[in-house]
């Protein structure tokens, strides 16, 4: 069943999923239903799921489902995968490529970040301890309220800031 994100508990589990680019404000409106119907049919072991869907900062897909009423399965979790996949084809976009990391720019945007690329990043300045960095392993819905973004040196990130 869906539920508005902010009524699932500070306990229900989230799956984060970084688009490879920002989306447009159509794509946005035009995946809406797709989220809701998605979050509306999702079950496990033919049990109805509390759960949610939507994007965050045009460039996260975020997941939620309310694991008191039912835990997901494997087989929802596949189920998940799936849409997932789907909208990366209806979109254009990657969600579930990993090599970019993601941080907050001082203007608002979302800054992807190659893996490779992060020494060299803070090395010339463009990110700092302080960069707003987003942590898309973050797994409870509080931690993604109150720590998504974090200040990138209060991460796993906080060694390649250890010299300066």
């Amino acid at each position: 069943m869906f539920v508005a994100f902010h009524e699932l508990p500070a306990t229900a589990r989230v799956w984060i999923y970084q688009a490879s680019r920002p989306l447009t404000d159509a794509e946005l409106a035009a995946v809406q239903p797709a989220l809701q119907q998605f979050s509306e049919a999702w079950t496990s072991h033919g049990r109805t799921l509390r759960a949610s869907a939507e994007f965050r900062h045009r460039q996260f897909l975020v997941i939620g489902l309310d694991e008191a009423v039912a835990d997901a399965s494997g087989c929802s979790i596949d189920a998940s995968v799936r849409f997932v996949r789907e909208l990366e084809a209806a979109l254009g976009v990657q969600l579930l490529a990993k090599e970019d990391m993601a941080f907050l720019n001082p203007d608002g945007q979302v800054l992807l970040v190659p893996r490779r690329e992060l020494k060299q990043a803070v090395q010339a300045g463009v990110l700092r301890p302080d960069s707003p960095y987003f942590d898309n392993t973050v797994s409870q819905r509080a931690a993604l309220e109150t720590a998504w973004p974090a200040p990138a040196a209060t991460t796993w990130l906080a060694r390649y800031f250890a010299g300066s």
